[in-house]
């Protein structure tokens, strides 16, 4: 791997092989959703408990401190919306000088794979992986569902993850499903759990987070489990003891008992 390449990956997957990203990307389709109508503000408590942050540029642009140490990972697809007819309907949306300009440690991108725009999702893929290639940025593919919720078994999810593998993809974001050590093992990239709408039940969110690593997985990608938490650094903090220190749901979940308690 070229030098460049494993610095920028080494930023956000840490010694251990593991990782732990703030998804703060939803915006782009959901607008001002609740508790992110102010992007930067969400994400800065949370900061110090995460390897990378995931965003948009506006957002990053208008709502995050420059100043930050945390790595960012550019968002970099869109062209929907929820009031849209397809959610599927994405294309790249930012340059190759864009993502320079920004200084993103890695970009991320939705495929979706089965649906009416797979063809086009999967070339926006391979040639997002080609133009970042030539500058050693590592790509992030999102292994979307729109509203198909039925979508989320270890079938179609293998299936997609090793088709954005092929493509190029250095890490593949995707949910955690029964069987999910199947879609791990199918897939020879690193892959990263995606979080899909909040759970009602907070152990529930440390529970999947430590199977899935238990499974294969070396970290998530979470927002609304976070950021919509009532006490989301404590559910932060949590997640974090159990992706780098090894906690179990029970021990992780008194930890965020102990900070929700105290905050």
């Amino acid at each position: 791997m070229e030098w460049g390449m494993a610095n920028r990956l080494a930023r956000t997957i840490k010694p251990d092989g593991k990782c732990f990203y703030l998804a703060v990307d939803h915006g782009y389709f959901q607008g001002p959703t609740h508790r992110l109508e102010n992007p930067g503000q969400t994400a800065e408590p949370l900061l110090k408990y995460v390897d990378a942050v995931f965003m948009p540029r506006g957002s990053i642009r208008a709502s995050l401190n420059p100043n930050i140490d945390t790595p960012i990972i550019l968002r970099v697809s869109g062209g929907n919306s929820m009031v849209g007819e397809d959610l599927a309907n994405e294309e790249v949306t930012n340059s190759i000088e864009d993502i320079i300009r920004i200084n993103a440690s890695a970009v991320g991108i939705s495929v979706y794979v089965g649906s009416q725009y797979e063809h086009q999702t999967i070339m926006a893929l391979s040639k997002l992986v080609n133009d970042c290639y030539d500058y050693s940025i590592p790509v992030m593919a999102v292994t979307a569902v729109g509203r198909e919720e039925e979508k989320k078994s270890a079938r179609y999810l293998a299936l997609a993850c090793r088709v954005c593998a092929e493509q190029g993809a250095a890490v593949v974001k995707t949910y955690y499903c029964e069987d999910f050590e199947k879609v791990v093992r199918g897939c020879p990239v690193p892959i990263v759990i995606a979080g899909g709408p909040k759970t009602e039940n907070d152990l529930e969110v440390m529970q999947f987070v430590y199977d899935g690593i238990q499974q294969g997985a070396i970290g998530v990608n979470l927002g609304r489990n976070i950021w919509q938490n009532d006490s989301p650094e404590g559910m932060a903090r949590a997640l974090q003891a159990i992706i780098h220190e090894n906690f179990t749901p029970k021990e992780a979940f008194g930890l965020y008992e102990e900070m929700k308690n105290n905050s």
